[in-house]
């Protein structure tokens, strides 16, 4: 029987979530033995997921028309077939979220990606998300924005889990990491437990390689002076989204290691995991599993959509890398500042984020305007 790679990793302190959520694999049984059988240990979602899941698909059509009966809005529809969705799924990794006293078994949602950069309707939603669906289990999305991490400090203050997304630059996951910590300091004082709080910090990886990658070629392009500065810039090509994750991970240790995580530790903390996402490689020419490979370590999770999934299992190359090869990982971000590369990386870490934020709302919007024509296509005449 072939080795499944995926069960490998776990041996390494490193959870793999699937970034994939539907109401076929749940219906199905596929949810339940991805989690019983091949090592999923959690699922996250967003609104260009649910957009692919929803539109054209017939079996959400039921749920539909009991809406239209009820007189719900377009958006109240969504959320009628989406919680119940996150629902399912929770239960069906609750076993999971029990066995892992509350490490591993979460479902995320991302609160609607039109209110980014709102700090009270995004704590309003977080609130209301958390509630309605009524799953100790759920994991809010929050966007790590300067809107967003006010947001994040406060739904963790008041005892939802977090999953802080959208976050690209090293400094972005530092304030989101301290953004878990107040939160955390504030529900303390307040004399509230916060052992059942969980957070993951969502760090982006392939949207970079080909951000940077594209000011590559274009440079190429244009032409070079010599073959040296050639192969400086070539060298590059899909290495800083790995190089800028593991300077992350040196951030978390360090952070893990100051007196006011500690004392947190004290009163029961749990740890806000770094989480790997976007690990699908967009080059074909790279290792279809190198965002997994390189960047296994302790206290870590990696979320794969489907593809990845399928290839891991099948040829991943299970080893703890995360701390391997650091300084030259420095050297590589650093590099980018020479001048015969030229690469800003704050400005690529802005783009980033913007991109980020309209790659959740474009879908969202199309999403809702495709449903406001399947309620049109169902509605009683």
């Amino acid at each position: 029987m072939a080795t499944n790679h995926l069960l490998e990793i776990e041996q390494y302190g490193q959870s793999i979530w699937m970034d994939n959520l539907s109401r076929d694999i749940i219906q199905s049984g596929e949810l339940e033995n991805l989690v019983k059988n091949q090592g999923i240990s959690g699922i996250t979602s967003n609104p260009a997921i649910f957009e692919k899941a929803i539109t054209g698909n017939a079996i959400y059509d039921a749920d539909i028309e009991v809406g239209i009966r009820e007189g719900l809005a377009t958006y109240k529809i969504y959320e009628f077939l989406v919680f119940a969705d996150i629902r399912n799924a929770c239960d069906i990794l609750r076993p999971v979220y029990e066995a892992t006293n509350g490490l591993d078994g979460y479902v995320s949602i991302e609160v609607p990606p039109t209110i980014a950069h709102d700090t009270q309707a995004t704590i309003a939603e977080a609130r209301r998300y958390f509630q309605e669906i009524g799953r100790e289990n759920v994991m809010i999305k929050i966007p790590g924005t300067q809107a967003g991490l006010p947001a994040v400090e406060q739904a963790i203050a008041e005892g939802i889990n977090v999953n802080v997304t959208l976050l690209f630059a090293v400094q972005s996951y530092i304030n989101a990491a301290w953004a878990y910590i107040r939160g955390l300091e504030k529900r303390v004082s307040e004399g509230r437990d916060i052992s059942k709080i969980a957070s993951v910090a969502s760090f982006f990886l392939s949207r970079i390689d080909s951000n940077i990658d594209s000011k590559i070629d274009a440079k190429l392009q244009r032409g070079v002076d010599d073959i040296n500065h050639e192969a400086r810039l070539r060298a590059i090509k899909g290495k800083i989204a790995i190089a800028n994750a593991k300077i992350a991970y040196q951030e978390y240790k360090k952070i893990t290691s100051t007196d006011a995580w500690q004392a947190l530790v004290a009163k029961g903390a749990k740890v806000q995991r770094l989480l790997w996402a976007s690990t699908s490689t967009k080059d074909p020419s790279y290792n279809d599993v190198m965002y997994v490979n390189e960047l296994i370590g302790k206290d870590t999770v990696n979320t794969l959509p489907p593809a990845t999934i399928k290839a891991c299992a099948d040829h991943c190359d299970v080893a703890n890398r995360l701390e391997t090869g650091v300084d030259e990982a420095y050297n590589l971000i650093e590099s980018l500042k020479e001048a015969d590369i030229n690469i800003d990386i704050n400005t690529v870490m802005d783009e980033l984020l913007v991109e980020g934020i309209d790659k959740f709302v474009q879908p969202f919007q199309s999403l809702m305007n495709s449903l406001e024509g399947k309620i049109k296509l169902l509605s009683p005449v």
